[in-house]
C-alpha cells in the first residue's frame, strides 16, 4: 500500500472517530439534559403515561347550632377536571358540546388551567348535572387529560336563613391560591360570615391518591404503590351559640323591614340570634354561582349583602341616655337625687326641644320618660368642665367606639368623639358647646352599631361586666378532641352597683310607664329597656329599642333597630319584646303584638300624642 493511500485511510478513520465521538457527546448531552436538567418535567410526563397523581378534597367542617342541630352540611357534586399537559386543544369543540358551553368559554378555562400549572390537575367546571357528567365519562377515551372529581357544596337543612352569620363560599382568586399551599385553582373558600372567619379550621387538609391510567388518560384503578398517597383530613366541626328556633322567629319578624336584631346572653356574650334585613338566599350562592342572582343582590338598592347588625353606623338616640347617666354619676356631676327642671326645652343660646312632660326630673325619672333636658344639661356640664376626653374614654369602656371583637368580618367600631377627633374633623379651636350638646342624647357625631348597643346593655344587665360577643362556642376536631371557646368578661372596675341600680330602675320604668308600655310590657316577664329614635336626614327616622329580661336574673339582651320606621316605641320595641318572650317562654302569647309586627307600617306620629314641629338639628322626640 502506498504512502498516499495509508494517509488517506488514517484521515478517514479519524474523521469517522470524530463523527462517532461527536454523536456520542450529543447523545450523552441530551441524556444529561433530559435526566438531570429537565428531570422534573419529563419524569412527570413519563409517570403520567402510567400513573396520575390526584388531590382528594377533604370534607368541609359542619356547622351546628347551640343545641347540636345541624345547620350547615355538605352534599355531593360532580366536577370536571383537566391536566393541561395531556389535553389536546383540538378536542375543545367536542368537550364544549358535551358540557353545553361555548368554545370560547372553554378555551378561557383551559388557558386558566395552563397558567395555574401545565402538569397539575385542576377543575374546569363544578356542579355538573349527572346527565352531563355521564356524557363526558362515556367520551373520556377520546378526551385525554380530562377527568372528574366528586366534591361537595354547602347545604342548609333548616328553614333558617342566617346568611350574614354563616356566610358563603366563592372561588378563590389568583392572589389567594398563589399565597396558600392549601388552596388550588377552582377551590372555594369562605368569603363572608363564619365561613370566612373560620376558613382555616373548616377547610381541612387535602389528600393525595395515585391512579393507573392508560394512554388516553383514563383511570384504570388505584396504583399498587398507593401507600405513597395521603388520606384527606376533614375540616373541624363548629358548634355555634345560635338558637335556630329563635333565629327563624326573629327573621320572620324582620321580613319586609330594613334593620337588625341582636339577641345575646348578657352573662357570656353568646349570640343567640342575629338578623340583618333584608337578607339573601345562601343556597343560590352554593355550588355553581347563579350569576343573575349575584348581580341582582349586588345591584339591589336595599343592600342585602350589608350586615346591618355589625357594620352600620347610626346615632343611638335615647338608648344612649342610661350610659350618660352612669358617666354623670361617676364624674360626680350628678347624684341619683339631682333634679333638673324641664320647661319643654333646654335653653343654651337657643332652645333644644324636650317632649317629656314639663316638671322636675331626677335620673331615674329622666330615663323612664326620656327627658332631653336632663341629658342636655349633663352634657353641657361635662363639656364646660373640659371633661370631653374623659367622657369619651369612659364611654368606650362599655364597647362603644371600639371593636366589639365579634367573630364576624367587617364589624364597625362606630364613633365616640374626643378632642383629637374634633380638631381633625372641624378644626383646632373651631368647635364648641353647640357641637357637643347633642352627644348627651345620642345624636350628632356619636355613632354605633346594634351589636355595640347590645354589648353596652349586657353590662347594665350583668352587674358591670363587659362581655365579648361571639358566635362559636366549641370546635370538634377530626381526631375527636374538643376545644371550648373561653368566655371573655372584663369587670369595669370603676362601675359601682349603686350606679346600675338607678339605671336599671329607670329602664324598667320605660317599659311599665314610659314609651315602651304599649308593646314592650309583658304581663309575666319583667322586661327593662330603653327606646331611642335616631334622626335621619334622608327620610323617616330610625327606631331603636334595647332591652333585657328577666329583671332580677337577666338571661337575654335584645337590641332591635329598624330603619325609616319612625318612633321606636311602635317599631323596634314590639320586635324586641316578642324575641324575649319567645326565648324565655318558648312561644308567644300575644297574637295582637305578633300580627302588628308582621303587618307593621311606619307612622309619623305617636298614636296618643301629637308631635310638635321639630326645631333644626334636634331629636324628633324623646324616645
Amino acid at each position: 500500500m502506498s504512502t498516499g493511500q495509508t494517509n488517506g485511510t488514517r484521515t478517514s478513520i479519524r474523521a469517522l472517530q470524530v463523527i462517532i465521538l461527536t454523536f456520542t457527546l450529543i447523545v450523552l448531552g441530551r441524556i444529561f439534559y433530559l435526566q438531570i436538567v429537565e428531570y422534573e418535567v419529563y419524569a412527570a410526563l413519563g409517570q403520567e403515561n402510567s400513573v396520575r397523581q390526584e388531590y382528594v378534597d377533604p370534607a368541609r367542617g359542619l356547622i351546628y347550632d347551640r343545641h347540636g342541630e345541624l345547620i350547615v352540611d355538605n352534599e355531593p357534586i360532580f366536577s370536571i377536571t383537566i391536566t393541561p399537559s395531556l389535553f389536546d386543544k383540538s378536542n375543545i369543540p367536542l368537550l364544549a358540546d358535551l358540557l353545553g358551553v361555548s368554545d370560547s368559554l372553554l378555551t378561557v378555562k383551559v388557558q386558566e388551567a395552563q397558567q395555574y400549572s401545565w402538569y397539575r390537575t385542576s377543575r374546569l367546571f363544578t356542579e355538573i348535572d349527572f346527565p352531563t357528567f355521564s356524557a363526558v365519562q362515556e367520551n373520556l377515551w377520546q378526551l385525554p387529560g380530562i377527568g372528574h372529581q366528586i366534591e361537595s357544596k354547602r347545604h342548609y337543612p333548616t328553614q333558617m336563613k342566617a346568611s350574614h352569620l354563616l356566610g358563603y363560599l366563592r372561588e378563590a382568586n389568583e392572589s389567594e391560591y398563589q399565597q396558600s399551599e392549601k388552596i388550588r385553582l377552582g377551590d372555594k373558600i369562605g368569603k363572608s360570615g363564619l365561613e370566612m372567619i373560620y376558613e382555616d379550621s373548616l377547610r381541612g387538609d387535602l389528600g393525595i391518591r395515585y391512579l393507573k391510567v392508560n394512554a388516553f388518560g383514563q383511570a384504570l384503578g388505584e396504583f399498587d404503590g398507593n401507600e405513597l398517597g395521603q388520606i384527606p383530613e376533614q375540616g373541624t366541626n363548629i358548634i355555634t351559640t345560635i338558637d335556630t328556633e329563635l333565629q327563624i322567629f326573629a327573621e320572620k319578624l324582620m321580613e319586609g323591614k330594613r334593620g337588625a336584631v341582636v339577641a345575646m346572653n348578657p352573662n357570656t356574650g353568646a349570640i343567640l340570634a342575629m338578623v340583618s334585613s333584608p337578607t339573601y338566599d345562601l343556597s343560590k350562592l352554593a355550588g355553581r354561582l347563579d350569576q343573575d342572582y349575584w348581580q341582582a343582590i349586588n345591584a339591589d338598592s336595599t343592600t342585602p349583602l350589608y350586615n346591618r347588625a355589625i357594620s352600620s353606623r347610626q346615632p343611638p338616640g335615647s338608648t344612649f341616655k342610661p350610659l350618660m347617666g352612669i358617666i354623670g354619676l361617676h364624674m360626680g356631676i350628678i347624684t341619683p337625687q339631682t333634679k333638673i327642671y324641664n320647661s319643654g326645652a333646654y335653653i343654651r343660646g337657643r332652645a333644644y326641644r324636650d317632649l317629656a312632660p314639663v316638671g322636675e326630673y331626677d335620673l331615674q325619672k329622666a330615663i323612664t320618660y326620656s327627658s332631653n333636658t336632663y341629658f342636655f344639661s349633663l352634657m353641657d356640664k361635662i363639656a364646660t368642665q373640659g371633661k370631653l376626653n374623659e367622657w369619651s374614654s369612659l364611654i368606650k369602656d362599655f364597647g362603644l367606639g371600639v371593636s366589639s371583637k365579634v367573630d364576624l368580618p367587617n364589624a364597625n367600631t362606630g364613633l365616640i368623639p374626643d378632642s383629637t377627633y374634633l380638631n381633625r374633623r372641624i378644626g383646632e379651636r373651631r368647635w364648641g358647646l353647640g357641637d357637643l350638646i347633642n352627644f348627651g342624647v345620642g345624636q350628632g357625631m356619636v355613632s354605633v352599631s346594634p351589636i355595640q348597643i347590645a354589648q353596652m346593655t349586657s353590662t347594665f344587665a350583668n352587674g358591670g361586666y363587659r362581655v365579648k360577643p361571639h358566635l362559636v362556642q366549641v370546635f370538634k376536631h377530626p381526631d375527636g378532641s374538643i376545644t371550648r371557646v373561653q368566655t371573655e368578661r372584663t369587670k369595669i372596675d370603676w362601675l359601682r352597683k349603686e350606679y346600675l341600680d338607678v339605671i336599671q330602675a329607670g329602664m324598667r320604668g320605660v317599659v311599665t310607664e314610659g314609651s315602651g308600655r304599649w308593646y314592650a310590657n309583658h304581663p309575666e316577664i319583667e322586661i327593662a329597656g330603653k327606646t331611642g329614635t335616631a334622626q335621619n336626614p334622608h327620610g323617616m327616622d330610625h327606631g331603636w329599642f334595647t332591652s333585657y329580661a328577666p329583671l332580677e336574673n337577666p338571661q337575654i339582651v335584645v337590641t332591635a333597630f329598624v330603619e325609616n320606621a319612625g318612633f321606636a316605641s311602635t317599631s323596634a320595641a314590639p320586635i324586641a319584646s316578642l324575641v324575649i318572650e319567645k326565648y324565655l317562654q318558648g312561644e308567644t302569647t300575644r297574637p295582637y303584638v305578633y300580627d302588628y309586627v308582621l303587618n307593621f307600617e311606619p307612622k309619623e306620629e305617636e298614636q296618643d300624642q301629637p308631635t310638635p314641629t321639630p326645631l333644626p338639628n334636634q331629636p324628633i322626640e324623646n324616645e
